[in-house]
C-alpha cells in the first residue's frame, strides 16, 4: 500500500493505493485561510499536522488493515507559501500563502534584477516565496532575524513527519532561489534577500527518498515506523504525475477555477517574457512549462451570480454542436491576468453587444474568451520552444461538451478526455510514494490513463475562430490604454 498525502489550500487530502495503483480510499480535512489585512493571506502551518491526523483517522475507519501495510508515502501541496522556522524548529509567524499580494513591491525589485529571470527562467511574482522574505526584512525585522528555516507548505509536513528539512526540485523551482537549469540553489539570488543555503532545506528528486517516519509519529498515525516519504512535487506536478503527463511534449489542459496549460519537457525551457513557468518536474530529468489564466471556470461562476443561473445550465443552454462566434467578445481578465500579459490591473471586459445580446450570447462569449486565453498560452509555449500535438482535458469546464469543441477549434488540436477517475496530486503523490519506496521505474509508473473520447477541431469553423481570436487580441492594449 502507499500513500499520497496533498496539503491543499482549502483541505488536506489523504489518499491510499496498492501495489497495482487502484484507489483503495481517501479522505480530507478542511483547512481555513485567515486574511487580517487586505491582499493577505495566511494559514497557520500546526492547522496543516491537525487536518492530516484527521485525514487519516477518518481513512483509518475503513481502510485500518491496509494503512498498516503502507509502505511509502508521497506529499504534495500548495506552492510558494513561506513557512518560517526558527533554530529551534518552531513556527515563527503564520505561513504567507501562494495568494498573498503583500509583497508586490518587494517581487518587483527582485525582477528587476536581471540574476533572478536569467536563472529561475521567471518573473518573480508575488506569490513566490522570496518577495515574502524581503517584506519580512522591511516589516516584521525581528521576526525575520529569528529565521533559520524557509520551508514550503509541504515540507512542513515532511519536518514532523520525518523531523528532516526536506525540499525538491518542481516545489523548490516557485520560489525564485533556485537555478532551474542546475537544480540547485543560488547563492546570489538567496543573498539578494539577505539569506544564504544553511537557511535552505536540503533538495532531492521528487522519486527519491526524502526522510523515513518517525517512530513516534507513526504510532500515532498508526502507520508502520521508517517507511519512506518521497521528495513528493507541488500541487500542478504531483497533478501531472497523476496525469502521466511525464513526457516531452504531452500537455494538459486544465479548465478549473483558474486555467492551466501544463507541458511536461525533457529539457529547461524558460520563457519569462511572455508570463509562462518554467519549472523543475517531479521527475529527474525533467522540466515543465504552465501558461496560467486566472479566471477560467471563476469567469463563468462570475455570469452565473449575474444572472442567477447556475454555471451547468448556462453551458446547457449552448446547442450540442459548435457553431461560429458572434458579434460578443468576452475578456476573461477578471482579476488581471498572469499569461502571457502578467498583468495584475487589468480587468475583464465584454465588447460588441447589442440589443441581440441575450443571455446564452454572453455564455458563448466566456466559453469562447476562456479558450483564447488557453490559445495565448498555447502561442507562448511555442515561443519558448514547446509545439504540443494534442492535450488532455480535466477540470470542471471540460464536463461541457460545447466546450470542448470551442477549446479543439481554437488551439486546433485534438482535445482527449480521460476515463473516469481521481487523477489528481494525491494521486500523484501516492505514484510518488510508491516509486521512492520501491525504486520503481518513473515513466512506468507514471502513465497515462485510458482515453474515453477525443473532440477533435471542427475544420469547417477553424477560420472563423481565427478571426475572432485577432479580434480578442486586438482588445486588450486598446482596454490597457484606457484603464493606464
Amino acid at each position: 500500500m502507499y500513500l499520497g498525502l496533498d496539503l491543499g489550500t482549502s483541505s488536506l487530502k489523504a489518499l491510499l493505493i496498492d501495489d497495482t495503483q487502484r484507489i483503495l480510499g481517501s479522505a480530507s480535512a478542511p483547512l481555513t485561510v485567515e486574511r487580517p489585512h487586505h491582499g493577505w493571506s495566511e494559514q497557520d502551518p500546526d492547522s496543516w499536522i491537525t487536518a492530516t491526523r484527521a485525514a487519516l483517522a477518518e481513512l483509518g475507519k475503513t481502510h485500518a488493515s491496509e494503512l498498516a501495510k503502507v509502505r511509502g508515502i508521497g506529499l504534495s501541496g500548495h506552492m510558494h507559501g513561506a513557512t518560517t522556522i526558527d533554530k529551534d524548529g518552531k513556527v515563527i509567524r503564520p505561513c504567507i500563502l501562494w495568494n498573498d499580494t503583500r509583497s508586490y513591491k518587494e517581487a518587483a525589485e527582485l525582477d528587476a534584477d536581471p540574476q533572478f529571470r536569467r536563472l529561475t527562467g521567471n518573473i518573480v511574482f508575488p506569490g513566490f516565496t522570496a518577495p515574502k522574505l524581503k517584506w519580512m526584512a522591511v516589516n516584521e525585522p525581528e521576526a525575520y532575524a529569528r529565521v533559520a528555516k524557509v520551508l514550503l507548505p509541504k515540507d512542513y509536513l515532511r519536518l514532523w513527519l520525518t523531523g528532516e528539512a526536506i525540499s525538491e526540485m518542481s516545489d523548490s523551482a516557485g520560489t525564485s532561489w533556485l537555478d532551474v537549469g542546475k537544480r540547485a540553489w543560488d547563492d546570489g539570488l538567496l543573498s539578494a534577500t539577505g539569506l544564504d543555503r544553511s537557511q535552505m532545506p536540503a533538495l532531492v528528486e521528487g522519486t527519491e527518498r526524502a526522510g523515513a517516519l518517525r517512530p513516534d509519529v507513526a504510532s500515532e498515525l498508526r502507520l508502520p515506523s521508517g517507511i519512506p516519504i518521497a521528495g513528493g512535487a507541488g500541487d500542478n506536478a504531483a497533478s501531472a504525475c497523476g496525469m502521466g503527463t511525464v513526457g516531452d511534449g504531452h500537455a494538459f489542459a486544465s479548465l478549473g477555477t483558474s486555467g492551466v496549460l501544463f507541458a511536461a519537457n525533457n529539457r529547461y525551457l524558460p520563457n519569462s517574457d511572455s508570463a509562462v513557468h518554467a519549472f523543475c518536474h517531479a521527475l529527474p530529468g525533467t522540466w515543465h512549462q504552465m501558461g496560467v489564466i486566472l479566471s477560467a471556470t471563476d469567469s463563468l461562476n462570475w455570469l452565473s451570480g449575474i444572472t442567477s443561473t447556475d454555471p451547468a445550465a448556462l453551458t446547457a443552454e449552448l446547442d450540442d454542436t459548435l457553431v461560429a462566434p458572434g458579434s460578443e467578445i468576452f475578456l476573461p481578465y477578471l482579476s488581471g491576468e498572469r499569461t502571457p500579459h502578467n498583468d495584475a490591473t487589468i480587468r475583464g471586459c465584454f465588447a460588441g453587444l447589442g440589443h441581440e445580446s441575450g443571455r446564452s450570447n454572453l455564455t458563448k462569449a466566456v466559453v469562447e474568451g476562456v479558450s483564447f486565453a488557453f490559445r495565448d498560452s498555447l502561442a507562448a509555449l511555442a515561443q519558448a520552444g514547446t509545439s504540443l500535438t494534442r492535450v488532455t482535458a480535466i477540470g470542471g469546464g471540460s464536463k461541457s461538451g460545447y466546450w470542448l469543441q470551442a477549446l479543439a477549434t481554437v488551439l486546433n488540436l485534438p482535445v482527449d478526455i480521460p476515463e473516469g477517475g481521481d487523477f489528481g496530486a494525491a494521486f500523484g503523490a501516492a505514484r510518488l510514494g510508491l516509486i521512492a519506496a520501491e525504486n520503481a521505474d518513473p515513466f512506468s509508473i507514471c502513465t497515462a490513463p485510458k482515453t474515453e473520447r477525443t473532440i477533435h477541431p471542427n475544420r469547417d469553423l477553424t477560420g472563423a475562430f481565427d478571426e475572432a481570436y485577432l479580434k480578442y487580441r486586438a482588445l486588450y492594449p486598446a482596454i490597457k490604454g484606457a484603464m493606464s
